[in-house]
């Protein structure tokens, strides 16, 4: 049901990102969505890669300060108002949206976004309920 995201500290200095994405193109691994914040001494890049695993090795082992964290993929119809629809949802069931950001790729034509929410497993039980398609990490990695 989630989805394990690379979460990476970075810092704000001339090329860092570039260093970022040719360590993990040299690795073999695979961008699939990227989401980066800046704060004037650090950026905070979220990622979803090929191999979790790999890359966090790689990042870690290069000097970069890297983590895991769990998120939501959801199915979301990639039509004016489809994320509104999944919006409404999680607003009626009283969560709060930490931060989200959309996959590079689709899903038999619908879009993919990336939810970071309070009460994660709660909001999950309620987006399915409501028919809400969530995706695993196998149909992400496919």
């Amino acid at each position: 049901m989630f989805i394990q995201q690379l979460s990476v500290y970075i810092e704000n200095h001339q090329g860092r990102l570039a260093d970022f994405c040719a360590l993990l193109g040299g690795g073999g691994i695979d961008l699939s969505a990227l989401s980066i914040a800046d704060t004037s001494n650090f950026g905070l890049i979220r990622a979803i890669v090929s191999d979790n695993d790999k890359a966090l090795s790689l990042l870690q082992q290069n000097g970069f300060a890297a983590s895991l964290t769990p998120v939501l993929a959801v199915s979301v119809a990639d039509a004016p108002s489809g994320l509104a629809n999944v919006l409404q949802i999680l607003r009626e069931g009283g969560f709060s949206i930490e931060y989200l950001y959309s996959f590079m790729r689709r899903i038999n034509h619908e879009a993919i976004i990336l939810f970071r929410i309070d009460k994660p497993e709660e909001a999950a039980g309620l987006l399915l309920k409501k028919g809400i398609r969530l995706l695993s990490q196998e149909e992400i990695a496919r």
